[in-house]
């Protein structure tokens, strides 16, 4: 069996006792977890938020605050994202994706807008493709737009690697264009490498959406 090393310094086991002493730190690693994107119209039965903890994607914060849906447990953020997009960030936990140590991180948020960040923790970008690797059991790198899935399909392949006991994932789309928190209808990329991932995933219990668009496209278990 390969030996995936991460940080390209140390092994999976290390890798996974230091990420779990931090989530359980939020109260996450035993919780369902509902991943928030940021594609336009989001389905999202109330019902979920009593019992699974809300993941926001870069800025689909913004979308949570206009609905007034309070503070996420978790946000996971590109760093290229901007912050003058949502600069109210409110979270109990970021993992922000830079390839610098996390001792680092609170130096580069005192320039940043936001309301609150609890936590927080950095992972490079090769760990998350490594992460996504580990997970689906498939390498991106010839595949679609950018050879890597987005970062909701990231964020859903980190919490089953720390056995979280389901994942939804919300506001995901492979088709809409555009942001549900802005009008700048961007080019939706990485569905090519989205869709691929997610199909692995088809039949899998512990992996779920509120889309039926994507469930009728991925064969994911449709979450109502």
């Amino acid at each position: 069996m390969k030996e995936y090393r991460f940080d390209r310094r140390y092994p999976l086991d290390r890798f996974k006792r230091r990420r779990e002493a931090w989530l359980r730190k939020l109260k996450l690693l035993d919780r369902p977890w509902l991943i928030l994107g940021a594609a336009p119209t989001p389905t999202l039965p109330p019902d979920l938020f009593r019992t699974h903890a809300r993941i926001d994607i870069n800025n689909a914060g913004k979308t949570a605050a206009e609905l007034g849906l309070g503070r996420a447990a978790l946000t996971f953020r590109a760093s290229k994202k901007s912050w003058l997009e949502h600069d109210k960030i409110d979270t109990e936990g970021l993992i922000w994706l830079r390839d610098r140590p996390t001792r680092f991180i609170r130096l580069y948020l005192l320039d940043k807008p936001y309301r609150h960040i609890g936590h927080v923790s950095a992972l490079t970008r090769f760990d998350r493709d490594e992460i996504v690797r580990l997970v689906s059991g498939m390498s991106l790198k010839e595949i679609g737009d950018l050879g890597k899935v987005s970062n909701g399909v990231a964020a859903a392949c980190y919490g089953l690697l720390f056995g979280v006991p389901e994942v939804v994932l919300a506001g995901i789309s492979l088709t809409q264009t555009g942001h549900s928190y802005d009008q700048l209808g961007r080019h939706r990329l990485q569905v090519e490498e989205d869709r691929l991932v997610l199909s692995h995933f088809a039949g899998d219990p512990r992996v779920a959406t509120t889309e039926p668009e994507l469930a009728e496209l991925t064969g994911l278990r449709l979450k109502t």
